[in-house]
């Protein structure tokens, strides 16, 4: 199996190097692999997350994340990157002003697919997320858990090879956390996407095997 993500002797940093996050990190995630990060509040668990997206780059050692160097990224990779990767965000991030269905295929408008494919993907994942009469309303209209949903359709709309997901149940009702999970679980199982998904809390049932890495102290540490 190919390593999608790679770390060795990751340093993340803010202020110049005045406030360490994450401290000498080395660790590989693999291809359908899924991975909890976890770790107390504060404890740099976005911030690692937020690497792997490229939002900051790495103060000292090496990141590569799908076969780029995330030290030396060009913008234009960047994007490349991103189009194959599913990003579910805490606040959803989602257009009040587009449907819901126009939301979940962000993804293809973007990317430029016909109209007919958005709209078969879109009733797919809506109906996987269970939503499908929300279709035509808009995102203020639904509620946290519902909004949530839709991040997570839209998150897979391209079938991404990576899904980083930043605490993607913590507000949400026991339905909406359940759904969402199953989805995740899904993509891994069925896709063999990688998934990694940084949380506070780790679901009690959940039904496929997956690793765990926690942070403390600035440092990655596997839990076996």
């Amino acid at each position: 199996m190919a390593n999608v993500i790679s770390a060795n002797s990751l340093t993340l940093a803010y202020d110049k190097g005045k406030t360490v996050v994450i401290n000498d990190a080395t660790f590989t995630i693999e291809q359908g692999e899924f991975v909890f990060i976890t770790g107390p509040s504060g404890s740099g668990k976005s911030t690692l997350l937020k690497s792997m997206y490229g939002q900051i780059k790495p103060y000292k050692g090496k990141l590569s994340v799908g076969g780029f160097d995330m030290n030396r990224i060009k913008r234009n990779q960047l994007l490349q990157l991103r189009r194959n990767m599913g990003i579910v965000f805490q606040d959803y991030k989602l257009i009040n002003e587009w449907t819901v269905e126009k939301n979940v295929v962000l993804p293809l408008i973007i990317t430029g697919y016909s109209l007919d494919v958005q709209k078969v993907q879109a009733e797919k994942l809506l109906a996987h997320v269970k939503l499908s009469e929300h279709a035509h309303k808009y995102p203020l209209e639904l509620s946290g858990g519902e909004q949530q949903r839709v991040g997570v359709a839209r998150a897979l709309s391209k079938n991404p090879f990576l899904i980083l997901a930043d605490e993607p149940t913590g507000n949400l009702d026991e339905f909406s956390s359940g759904v969402v999970w199953d989805l995740l679980e899904n993509a891994c199982d069925q896709l063999n996407a990688t998934v990694v998904v940084v949380t506070h809390k780790i679901p009690t049932i959940f039904n496929i095997p997956y690793r765990h890495f926690i942070i403390e102290n600035g440092g990655v540490h596997e839990v076996h």
